[in-house]
């Protein structure tokens, strides 16, 4: 299948995010708590997939969570107690860019954790799902697959880009060699924690805009929602009270060269 059209791409894309802003006005409306989270190798496309997902709605509804490495204090805390402060509370969506499932990924495939700490993990995912989702949080769990050489692509991309080499790290190019590593580490995931109250659902991500188009809409078809119907804004006549030059008042003030 050939790469989508830009043209075509932004077409879509913008249906789709007038569906986010309906989909923003429902949460609000009906308080729901709502956590999607994006999993996936390196150069996967989650940071793009995102983007397109939270530049047309709300910070205060659509709320991004991308944690740095653990400090001391949370590797000695429960697994998943750190990602927890995060979650959404009435009217609030939460994309975490990588969640609680790093233990089940890198801190696997890298050596951070025993594997005694892994394998209980696993055992007890489901179960912690369980009383989130019971909890009448909405979980939507989405794993972007990239395939080896557009991952290999992605990753010369970034080192030739200046715009982009600052997101690789010595942890992403370790990752990229122990790509079968990840592989089993992945099959492992998948196989103990897709359950049927938090099913994995996997975006094949070689074609970054039809990744983000699919991701958009497979968020909306999971989240049953409503168009509220808003009241026709209409801007109230200016004043002219209290009328003076305002443009005049700021002379000697400085304001910023204009170098374009």
């Amino acid at each position: 299948m050939s790469r989508m059209k830009r043209k075509a791409y932004e077409a879509e894309l913008r249906k789709l995010q007038v569906g986010l802003c309906q989909l923003q006005d429902w949460v609000k409306e009906k308080k729901l708590r709502v956590i999607i989270l994006f999993e996936g190798r390196d150069a996967a496309g989650k940071g793009g997939t995102i983007k397109a997902i939270t530049e047309k709605v709300s910070p205060r509804v659509f709320r991004v969570v991308a944690l740095p490495a653990p400090s001391d204090r949370e590797r000695s805390q429960m697994f998943v107690q750190r990602y927890m402060q995060h979650f959404p509370a009435g009217g609030e969506i939460v994309i975490f860019d990588r969640s609680w499932y790093n233990r089940a990924g890198v801190e696997y495939v890298m050596g951070f954790v025993e594997p005694d700490e892994h394998a209980r993990f696993l055992q007890l995912c489901p179960q912690i799902e369980k009383y989130i989702v019971d909890a009448g949080i909405i979980l939507i769990k989405l794993w972007l697959e990239v395939g080896m050489e557009e991952q290999e692509r992605r990753f010369n991309a970034r080192i030739d880009d200046p715009l982009r080499q600052w997101k690789l790290s010595p942890m992403d190019t370790e990752s990229y060699r122990r790509w079968y590593e990840y592989s089993r580490a992945r099959d492992l995931m998948f196989e103990a924690t897709h359950s049927e109250h938090a099913p994995w659902t996997i975006v094949r991500s070689d074609d970054k805009r039809r990744a983000r188009l699919n991701c958009i809409a497979h968020v909306l078809e999971t989240i049953p929602y409503k168009s509220v119907r808003r009241d026709k804004v209409l801007l109230p006549k200016r004043s002219g009270k209290g009328r003076y030059d305002d443009q005049a008042s700021l002379e000697g003030m400085n304001f910023v060269r204009e170098r374009y």
